[in-house]
């Protein structure tokens, strides 16, 4: 492919990617005829050079998005298609973290949309496709992988994710997990509890920490403003008193008139 083509390429790309966001925030038949279009412009793109990545991804992004406006086999065959421009965009590029989370996500909506089992083939694709991220990126669908063990009533395999999920910084906030659906089965458990403390305890050790890190650093900077104004003051006590600092310039002003050459032997000279 030529510079000029690449550049061309790029720029449609990224012509498309606002026509994409404008297509997520439209309704109806207008959103479906934005997705339609720039679903035209994702190939075309794609044309004559298969490994645009990037492309690809956001053209599964997009239709992931508009299979979760609709309803039966509608947004089955949304879903399947964003799953089949990820699963692309995997094999050109092998460490598209986006590609391989949106693929988990996209399998486990389809699972719901179709009322399966969470032992069900479409939950194991989607807990394969969370394994893959975090191989990219440590932790990045742990707790992805926590919602799938969570509806299989797997307490290990649920808490161990969730752990990983912690450990890795990737945790959603403690109100976010108490509201998923994924975690009812197991969220008034014994050992789910005790971790949802433990995230608490935590926040309330990061915020004393910060409080008395402040603290010391208040206590810092007034010892220091302590410190100081002492020699400030003694400054001021060994000045001369004004009287004399006058006197001297006096006895300064006179030592040089004496020195001075009278007018008259400049001009004798």
């Amino acid at each position: 492919m030529s510079f000029f083509t690449s550049l061309t390429k790029t720029a449609k790309l990224n012509s498309t990617l606002k026509q994409t966001a404008e297509a997520r925030k439209s309704e109806g038949s207008k959103a479906d005829q934005l997705f339609k279009s720039v679903y035209k412009s994702y190939a075309e793109i794609l044309g004559g050079d298969a490994l645009r990545a990037q492309a690809l991804y956001n053209w599964g992004f997009a239709l992931l998005h508009q299979a979760k406006t609709k309803t039966g086999n509608e947004a089955a065959q949304l879903y399947q298609e964003a799953i089949d421009k990820f699963s692309f965009c995997t094999l050109i590029d092998p460490d598209y973290l986006g590609a391989a989370i949106d693929s988990g996500v996209a399998f486990m909506d389809l699972a719901r949309l179709k009322a399966v089992d969470a032992d069900d083939d479409l939950y194991e694709k989607a807990g394969k496709q969370f394994e893959k991220a975090n191989a990219i990126q440590p932790g990045a669908a742990s707790y992805n992988l926590a919602c799938i063990y969570g509806l299989r009533g797997d307490t290990e395999g649920c808490l161990k994710a969730l752990e990983n999920s912690r450990n890795n910084g990737s945790l959603p906030e403690t109100v976010d997990i108490l509201s998923d659906p994924d975690m009812v089965s197991v969220k008034d458990q014994s050992w789910f509890i005790e971790f949802i403390e433990s995230l608490n305890e935590k926040s309330e050790a990061v915020i004393e920490k910060k409080a008395s890190a402040e603290e010391s650093s208040a206590e810092e900077n007034a010892g220091q403003t302590i410190k100081e104004n002492p020699r400030s003051i003694e400054k001021e006590n060994h000045a001369a008193p004004v009287g004399e600092r006058e006197r001297a310039e006096v006895i300064e002003c006179k030592e040089a008139s004496s020195t001075a050459v009278p007018e008259e032997e400049k001009s004798g000279q």
